[in-house]
């Protein structure tokens, strides 16, 4: 494969959204350390199959908004490979294809760890990666696609790499999925947000679609309330050291981001801003599991 090949399916891949994959692990594994539990192998293969499965559903994504004619030359976010002809339509379905199955190959050693309940997780992971713009009702065009994302990227990924560490569900773990829910929650506000007017042309129905710009910039707003909300929670009621507040750190940021979403009316600018909600993700999140060791 040649340089630019790989560049171009490195672009594909969508780096920039990986944050939404790597966070989960990192504070579910915190979790587990805390606990004194915590196993570096499960950690790392659950590390692998989740950017796997996002990278698949990157992929997927790609494949479908092209076939269901949702990237069109007005789009102005990142650029998709197979509407921009770069990559066939079959090469990328086989690529979306070969990342979710190796997906499911690593994630067999989760389910000889964790059992049968680690199947089914992972199973509807990749089943839901796909049908998120797939299938005869797919979840982002009918105004599902944030729930998604709070579901599997938030509460599933952190409860289950807490649970393929310590073999047990924890309240902690859920507490501490909700702000990471939130947080990937909002890379797809923004997303949806610099999208909607292709979107609305295009009948794909995302909550922008649906309810209108404003309500997605309350939604990044509540989201990122949420987030902030969870480290007292730990610190109050289940005795967390004064370290667990650690993420208001982040929170010049969390001002700044929530600032430009509310008054940016330039869409092209709202692609740097899915770059830094993602960023601010890791950062919180850094600082969480931080917060969260050092208890």
């Amino acid at each position: 494969m040649s340089a630019s090949k790989f560049k171009l399916w490195i672009e594909a891949a969508r780096p920039q959204t990986l944050a939404a994959a790597v966070v989960p692990v990192i504070v579910g594994a915190a979790l587990a350390y805390e606990a004194n539990l915590l196993n570096w192998t499960a950690t790392s293969v659950a590390l692998i199959c989740a950017m796997l499965i996002q990278i698949g559903t990157n992929f997927a994504n790609d494949y479908f908004d092209f076939i269901k004619g949702s990237d069109t030359d007005e789009r102005i976010g990142f650029r998709r490979a197979t509407a921009a002809g770069l990559i066939a339509p079959s090469t990328m379905k086989n690529a979306t294809i070969i990342t979710m199955g190796l997906a499911f190959v690593t994630g067999l050693y989760l389910v000889w760890v964790g059992g049968w309940i680690v199947l089914v997780i992972g199973l509807l992971s990749l089943l839901f990666g796909v049908l998120y713009t797939g299938g005869p009702f797919p979840l982002g065009y009918n105004g599902l696609g944030d729930v998604f994302v709070f579901l599997f990227f938030g509460i599933i990924a952190v409860m289950t790499t807490y649970y393929v560490n310590v073999l047990e569900w924890s309240e902690t773990s859920f507490w501490a999925a909700l702000a990471v829910g939130g947080l990937c929650v909002n890379i797809l506000v923004v997303n949806n947000l610099r999208d909607v007017d292709q979107d609305q042309k295009s009948g794909k129905k995302t909550l922008g679609v649906l309810l209108g710009e404003t309500a997605l910039k309350i939604e990044y707003l509540l989201m990122i309330l949420l987030a902030f909300a969870i480290p007292p929670h730990f610190y109050v009621q289940f005795d967390f050291s004064f370290w667990i507040l650690l993420p208001f750190l982040s929170l010049p940021i969390a001002f700044f981001l929530v600032h430009k979403i509310w008054t940016e009316a330039n869409k092209q600018k709202l692609n740097p801003m899915l770059e830094r909600t993602a960023q601010f993700m890791v950062l919180f999140g850094v600082l969480f599991s931080i917060g969260i060791l050092l208890n």
